[in-house]
């Protein structure tokens, strides 16, 4: 008898397994391929846009993928560096075989996992309470909780063309059949979805010099908390090429043999990521779009040809790269495909990540419908975590919006429509100036210090962290900077310097005054500030709260706000069929999401302001 049972070792699996271990649960991890543990089976990269933020969330409560990426990651930059911090995202590029047998040796050395190479067919149900699955050899494993986290792999169908076969998540790899419709037999709603890859190719055959090298940050910006940012790395170049109206004209006469504009493709594919077959015929008026070479690692000459994501025939898209610069002579190593698989409608599970159908089994990952490996990474660690803790009899888990991208994302989930696979993007969030990637330690990591997930020496660090932005800042508050040092600081900007001295942490709220620069303006200061801080991360913390000081008490005044919504709870078994004044729609929506608090109930698409009102007036009484 497991503790938990865990199916699938992709990026949600594998957090699920890894928290729960961490937390004392005995933990077995079903896969169909040790080899392909955590594999990266799009592209090899972490973070990016929301999604890097998502991953530091990750690394303060306690998951591994922060620190798999700083361990195999071949390139880093920081997007979005022109834009305000609430926007710069970490991303980086990973070797993909390392980056698998890094997971696969942190999950062999936690003594809690046992690993079975197998698949799971079936769960186990007495009453409404799941007790354990059933394996392809048709034997029993009895668990207190089951997560299930099977990636693209239900019914999975590849699509290359007119040609279309059975595969799970790679060309190479099957799909599980069974488990889809067992699911349904119980009473859960299943959908169809799609995803799709570009085509890898052989970077000997590119001529580099017809393409724009683009090399990662000389500063590199890690995503742990826990590496050492003074580590040297050694980084790739990626590069940047693009289209012509040539490439489009080829890749246009393989459209009758698409399976997206044929009809042999189902499942509905990522608005956000389309084929560049989609592309081209939603945005005739373009004459190219990007095309960026990524390296898939040290020791290999694969590349993945991002921006040209399709299921045209194989002969199509060879003709076609060969017409974009630096590909004129392309070796193609692997063709870009098309994979369908089956999903189930999120608004069935709990914030928890349990079902609402079944006791004790959790969705996490992809078969919530959702898009990425840090967005499942995340689902996984949160199923993790609240497995363990109902186990041992504890309260649940639930992140709220404004604490975290975590906690938006899995709110989305329960109380959005999914009609296409979810990504997760900054715009998503309404607090997004408070969820930064660079203070997700300070939001996040007392919870992973409450579950054991985080030890005692990264909270003395963050500790640490918190005085020392606590005396830098009241430092700023005291000292004044007087007004020849503030011309002169002045001098270097497009704006006019006030006159008289002034408070150092009212200068530093000015357009184009950082802190570094007043450092340098009065060494005096910069003697001071140092006898507090030599952490460039507790500088950078200290310039982000006097500079948005405004509109980050204003958000948490929102925050606050929304968050009495969250305390009223809905019970259970309300019935809304007795209430009166509620619109058919509303009604409708409410019985299938069953909200557990007034701020998730106002939140489902179709629920009017006026049924919320009608709601909390029931609920009063």
């Amino acid at each position: 008898m497991y503790d938990i049972i865990v199916a699938g070792a992709g990026h949600a699996g594998c957090e699920a397994a890894l928290a729960a271990a961490r937390m004392g649960q005995k933990c077995l991890l079903i896969t169909s391929d040790f080899t392909a543990i955590a594999r990266m089976s799009c592209n090899p990269a972490i973070g990016g846009v929301a999604k890097g933020q998502i991953t530091r969330e990750i690394d303060a409560l306690g998951g591994e993928m922060a620190k798999a990426i700083d361990t195999t990651g071949i390139q880093f930059r920081m997007l979005n560096r022109s834009k305000g911090p609430a926007m710069h995202s970490p991303r980086a590029q990973a070797d993909r075989a390392e980056y698998t047998l890094y997971m696969r040796k942190v999950i062999e050395q936690e003594p809690l996992i046992d690993l079975l190479q197998d698949t799971v067919t079936d769960i186990r149900v007495s009453g409404t309470s799941c007790h354990g699955v059933m394996i392809t050899t048709g034997r029993t494993i009895e668990g207190r909780a089951v997560i299930l986290a099977c990636g693209t792999f239900l019914n999975g169908l590849i699509h290359i063309g007119m040609t279309h076969y059975p595969g799970g998540r790679t060309i190479a790899e099957p799909p599980v059949h069974g488990l889809t419709e067992n699911l349904v037999t119980r009473g859960f709603k299943a959908g169809r979805l799609k995803t799709g890859t570009p085509a890898r190719i052989d970077k000997r055959s590119v001529d580099f010099s017809k393409v724009t090298e683009q090399p990662g940050d000389t500063d590199p910006v890690i995503f742990s908390f826990s590496t050492s940012r003074s580590t040297p790395r050694r980084q790739l170049s990626c590069y940047l090429t693009a289209t012509t109206e040539k490439t489009h004209t080829i890749l246009e006469q393989g459209f009758d043999r698409s399976p997206l504009f044929t009809g042999k493709v189902q499942g509905v594919g990522p608005r956000y990521c389309p084929s560049i077959e989609d592309k081209i015929f939603r945005f005739k008026d373009r004459k190219s779009h990007h095309i960026f070479l990524e390296p898939e690692g040290f020791d290999t000459n694969e590349m993945y040809v991002n921006g040209l994501s399709t299921s045209l025939p194989e002969d199509i898209q060879i003709e076609a790269m060969k017409t974009i610069p630096g590909l004129e002579h392309v070796v193609v190593m692997r063709p870009g495909y098309a994979i369908e698989y089956d999903f189930f409608f999120p608004w069935q599970i709990h914030a928890t990540m349990e079902t609402k159908l079944i006791d004790n089994l959790y969705f996490c990952g992809q078969i919530n419908g959702t898009s990425g490996y840090e967005e499942a990474a995340a689902q996984g660690l949160i199923a993790g975590i609240n497995a363990a803790l109902k186990n041992t009899g504890q309260e649940p888990f639930v992140l709220k919006r404004h604490e975290a991208y975590i906690g938006v994302l899995i709110d989305d989930l329960i109380t959005k429509e999914t009609s296409e696979p979810y990504r997760m993007f900054t715009s998503a969030a309404e607090h997004r100036i408070i969820l930064r990637q660079d203070n997700a330690d300070r939001r996040l990591m007392h919870y992973g210090k409450k579950f054991g997930l985080i030890g005692d020496q990264q909270i003395q660090r963050l500790r640490q962290k918190e005085d020392s932005i606590h005396a830098l800042t009241t430092l700023l508050q005291s000292e004044r900077l007087s007004p020849e040092k503030i011309q002169h600081l002045f001098a270097q900007t497009s704006y006019k310097a006030p006159s008289g001295s002034m408070r150092v942490f009212n200068l530093l709220k000015r357009p184009s005054i950082s802190i570094q620069g007043i450092l340098e303006a009065s060494p005096s200061l910069a003697e001071q500030a140092k006898a507090v801080t030599d952490d460039p991360s507790v500088l950078e913390q200290v310039e982000i709260d006097c500079k948005y000081e405004g509109y980050i008490k204003r958000e948490q005044l929102m925050a606050e706000k929304i968050a009495r919504l969250e305390e009223h709870h809905i019970p259970e078994s309300f019935d809304y069929h007795a209430v009166k004044g509620l619109s058919n729609e509303g009604r409708e929506k409410l019985l299938r999401h069953r909200p557990e608090t007034i701020g998730q109930a106002s939140r489902i698409l179709g629920v009017t302001p006026a049924d919320i009102s009608v709601l909390m007036v029931r609920l009063g009484r």
